[in-house]
């Protein structure tokens, strides 16, 4: 509620106003005539708005009715693309298939899930160090990880509309069909590297000179780690156990790019190489997750994945090795402690025509996307398969020195934790997609760590000193985190345009503020309000975004009636 001035002839005459929705509309209505004198219409309305408040205190008119709105991967590129997440790359020349190009609020979410990643298993852990590895690298470090010979898909060709489809190799004489639902050719299905080559150097002089100037970009960012890793672990004075970890972008050359940011052809990774002594026991506790668990034995016999905790497919030994079993909780965990609904993730054992060259067992996690359960991440135990063959393909020796053993060893990768940021970035869309009913708007329940924009800052009134008082919150809480300034439109429909890209906070300055030196903070989820000092905004703002308070412990609770 605010009070307006409206001139009549000459003469000045207030009004209580209020926004409210109505039909999935905002609109302002006078509330109350406040006469002619300002003073004593600061007076009435501030009558009103306390009896009004007195009147809700029992039974609140306005509550949150969120509810949980499951959307195609469709409707969600064209959401991401209204609210500034996602667009087609140059798609004013049509765009181009398997690229996309991050928009203002897309690129701050992005941001933000990487800086969550690398704060959760970086920053807060004591065993794990972190480097950025060349996208283009020296071409003997693709044929000694094998990727030069084996990094391919199996494509067949559909016989319906001609088109080459991207297959699994378990999927090969089941059924799987075309998306335009013709039938497939597995008779001819053949193998195609998915390595993008380009060229280095004075290229088309002699023809040696150019076969000898092809280079590959990247297709994983696992073997910079390995390259880099005896000088990694010197530097960084590690000892086994240990991992170390990049985010990069990737390249791959797929088939048939398809749902939306699902399968691209640029994208990035969140990748940890974890380096143990061979057969040593995992001294960690494992998390205490309760998942769907899905075997390659489950698969074979026909079987449902089965809910169950993760330590007890361990003690069942459904999961090997305890060290497999405790990255997949702890990778489980950091999505859990985001926000997500652990019933949307399955754990699922690849079988064995499934397993990579270089991997003796693997488990996926899955989440259950509009279309289907799809990799999320992959968990590999790779063996020395990879220091092995880089040893052998750079004649150096990459064993370290084991202080339990006392002797120079070749750590095993016990678990290869590798994530799509971009397939994450679905993740907790999908997940925090809600409607509400109340509002008749979508509200994006991101977590605050997560969301692009921490808080959005409100004058209700529209007067310079209002203004400016707005704009200097602005410009101190700017210097910490990432906020906006919005005076555009009435206060319901700036409401409704940051619940729908996630805002966690709206924080508003009334006719009260100057004088109480406080303003409003408005909680995206249920709407409450409360009433904070000025002082102490940025200390409370930290508190909330890291979740050290709850929202409703923290200053004086406003009716949720007064939007």
């Amino acid at each position: 509620m605010y009070i307006t001035k409206k001139k009549i002839k000459d003469h000045d005459y207030y009004y209580l106003r209020q926004s409210v929705r109505e039909h999935g509309k905002v609109k302002t209505k006078n509330i109350a005539y406040l006469g002619k004198d300002l003073k004593e219409a600061r007076k009435k309305a501030k009558e009103i708005i306390r009896n009004n408040e007195k009147k809700n205190k029992e039974n609140v008119v306005f509550k949150s009715k969120l509810e949980h709105k499951k959307i195609s991967i469709n409707e969600l590129a064209v959401f991401c693309k209204r609210k500034s997440f996602v667009y087609p790359s140059a798609e004013i020349y049509g765009g181009y298939a398997g690229f996309w190009d991050f928009g203002p609020i897309g690129v701050e979410f992005r941001n933000n899930i990487k800086q969550g990643w690398w704060n959760y298993h970086v920053q807060n852990r004591e065993d794990i160090v972190g480097i950025d590895g060349s996208i283009i690298t020296n071409p003997k470090v693709w044929e000694a990880s094998g990727h030069v010979q084996s990094f391919s898909d199996v494509i067949a060709k559909c016989k319906k509309c001609g088109k080459f489809v991207k297959i699994d190799k378990h999927e090969i004489n089941k059924g799987v069909k075309c998306f335009c639902g013709g039938e497939l050719d597995f008779e001819n299905a053949n193998d195609f590297n998915l390595m993008f080559t380009t060229k280095v150097g004075p290229i088309g002089q002699v023809e040696d000179d150019d076969k000898n100037s092809i280079v590959y970009l990247r297709p994983e960012t696992a073997q910079l780690i390995f390259a880099d890793f005896k000088l990694v672990q010197e530097n960084a004075r590690l000892k086994l156990p240990f991992g170390i970890a990049q985010i990069g972008k990737v390249f791959r050359n797929e088939i048939a790019p398809r749902n939306f940011l699902f399968r691209s052809r640029e994208f990035e990774q969140m990748e940890i190489e974890y380096f143990i002594q061979p057969n040593s026991e995992c001294k960690y506790k494992i998390p205490d997750i309760n998942v769907l668990i899905f075997s390659s034995d489950m698969q074979k016999k026909n079987k449902e994945a089965e809910k169950m905790k993760i330590k007890d497919a361990l003690f069942k030994k459904i999961i090997k090795h305890k060290w497999h079993a405790y990255w997949l909780a702890v990778e489980l965990n950091w999505f859990v402690s985001l926000g997500c609904d652990i019933n949307n993730f399955r754990l699922r054992q690849h079988l064995k025509d499934e397993l990579a060259h270089y991997s003796s067992d693997c488990w996926d996690i899955e989440y259950n996307f509009p279309f289907g359960w799809k990799e999320l991440q992959g968990i590999a135990d790779r063996g020395n398969f990879d220091l092995s063959q880089h040893e052998k393909f750079s004649n150096k020796d990459l064993k370290i020195f084991d202080q339990k053993s006392g002797k120079k060893i070749l750590p095993h990768v016990i678990a290869e934790p590798s994530l799509g940021l971009d397939r994450s970035f679905l993740v907790f869309l999908f997940d925090a997609y809600y409607y509400d009913k109340a509002r008749g708007n979508i509200v994006l329940k991101l977590h605050p760590k997560l969301a692009p924009i921490k808080a959005a800052i409100f004058p209700i009134i529209k007067k310079p000193e209002y203004e400016k008082m707005t704009l200097e919150i602005f410009k101190d809480l700017s210097k910490e985190f990432n906020v906006i300034y919005d005076k555009s439109g009435s206060i319901g429909r700036r409401y409704a345009r940051n619940d729908e890209i996630g805002t966690p906070f709206c924080i508003t300055i009334d006719d009260k503020s100057p004088n109480q030196e406080d303003v409003t903070i408005r909680f995206r989820d249920t709407t409450e309000q409360i009433r904070v000092k000025i002082k102490d905004l940025k200390e409370i703002l930290r508190k909330l975004i890291l979740e050290e308070e709850k929202f409703e412990k923290i200053g004086k609770k406003v009716s949720t009636r007064i939007k």
